[in-house]
């Protein structure tokens, strides 16, 4: 045996076998070093949103013939007072949050339980004779306002807010001594002392077969009321529009004209534009649609000339049909 080659290969082995070690134990010192200097996470904190909710604000009027109540006249409403389960108290005009409304403020003499706000409205006076027989709809916002902290909501007790807020109303047509019940409405606010505007709609829905207000009444009125009272609170009203059959609102009388934020002559403008379906064109308008007939017209001429060009070739096809025709018959 050759020792010399055998002792030269296990020194180079052993020698081999120490950098192996030695580099594993400077990788592990390293990867341990490393992961023990790591900087531990930072947690991040949320600043918490503090902004409190805003009450809610009323409704501005968009229609010119809207009754919003600004020039303070009112003696066109009254309080129904006589049935026993009728609240009392008075109307008045109020400002709330800037705007002008009609306010019926509860004396709460009458017990909560099977309580109903009635306010009548007297249509005639607003509308005149002629206006109330075109009446096929009536808008109008309503909101009440907390007068006590009894409420009870399921997040705490005394509460100041008028909770739930619903009722309907109705009239009586031209054709029937029966009253005509408008379809319910209902809305709530159980945060602020006084509510958002539920907005309430009441339709002639059988008009057709009569069931509307006529000329010749006299007394056409409706009733607006609010029952299911959870809290004390007030009632209030506010922008009220009468409609036509077509959608048009209906200009109000010249008495109570000046309960609008637009004159009279507006409203009869748009009406007239929507009934029409015009509008007044402004001087890009006008210069599209001049741009769009000029194109309008090169688009007819082109279509002219290729209407022209097919009906010549079309011709020539014809043509050449007939003469090749007579062709073969003179060839037989």
């Amino acid at each position: 045996m050759n020792y010399k080659s055998f002792i030269a290969g296990a020194m180079a082995f052993a020698l081999a076998a120490c950098t192996a070690g030695c580099g594993d134990k400077k990788d592990s010192d390293t990867k341990t070093e490393t992961e023990n200097t790591t900087a531990a996470p930072v947690e991040e904190t949320t600043p918490e949103n503090t902004t409190e909710p805003e009450p809610p604000k009323p409704v501005a009027a968009t229609d010119p013939n809207a009754v919003t109540f600004d020039n303070g006249l009112f003696d066109f409403a009254y309080v129904k007072s006589e049935d026993p389960d009728c609240a009392k108290g008075e109307l008045s005009v109020e400002e709330v949050m800037g705007n002008k409304m009609l306010k019926f403020t509860d004396d709460n003499t009458v017990p909560l339980k099977g309580k109903v706000q009635k306010v009548r409205i007297n249509a005639v006076k607003l509308l005149g004779s002629e206006g109330i027989a075109k009446v096929r709809r009536i808008e109008f916002d309503l909101y009440a306002q907390a007068t006590a902290d009894h409420l009870k909501t399921n997040d705490a007790d005394g509460v100041r807010a008028p909770g739930w807020i619903g009722g309907g109303g109705g009239t009586v047509t031209a054709n029937s001594d029966k009253w005509y019940d408008f379809q319910e409405f209902e809305g709530g606010e159980y945060n602020f002392e006084t509510s958002g505007a539920v907005h309430v709609k009441f339709k002639f829905l059988l008009a057709d077969s009569g069931q509307c207000w006529s000329e010749d009444m006299e007394d056409a009125n409706f009733l607006i009321m609010r029952w299911g009272i959870a809290n004390e609170a007030d009632l209030m009203i506010d922008n009220i529009v009468f409609y036509d059959e077509d959608g048009n609102s209906i200009p109000l009388t010249a008495e109570y004209s000046g309960n609008t934020s637009a004159s009279n002559s507006d409203a009869e403008t748009a009406n007239t534009e929507a009934a029409s379906g015009e509008i007044e064109l402004t001087d890009d308008l006008k210069k599209q649609f001049e741009d769009a007939e000029v194109l309008a017209s090169e688009v007819n001429s082109q279509a002219k000339e290729a209407i022209e060009e097919a009906s010549r070739q079309v011709a020539e096809k014809e043509k050449e049909k007939e003469e090749k025709k007579k062709r073969m018959m003179n060839k037989e």
